[in-house]
């Protein structure tokens, strides 16, 4: 593995420390995510508004550039949605 693919992963692992963290401290952060992609997962550009929401309504910040873990943390989001449409 080459040292900048080390480094990215590195930085990718540092960011979804930092969110792990913030959804720990906050027990809230979790569900409210799920909420706010529920009620956008059909929109035009919905991983933009998801974020954007995320951002505005919790402790967790998603830039309008997402980074490698913002977009996996949004990935990981549609996955239980998808799961969970499974179950109905």
């Amino acid at each position: 593995m080459s040292s900048a693919e080390e480094s990215r992963q590195a930085k990718i692992i540092s960011e979804l420390r930092v969110f792990i963290k913030k959804v720990l401290s906050d027990p809230t952060v979790a569900s409210k995510c799920m909420d706010i992609a529920r009620n956008l997962k059909n929109e035009p550009d919905a991983d933009a508004k998801i974020a954007e929401a995320i951002s505005a309504e919790t402790i967790v910040r998603i830039p309008e550039v997402h980074s490698d873990a913002d977009r996996i943390f949004i990935e990981i989001i549609k996955d239980v949605l998808e799961d969970e449409a499974a179950l109905y």
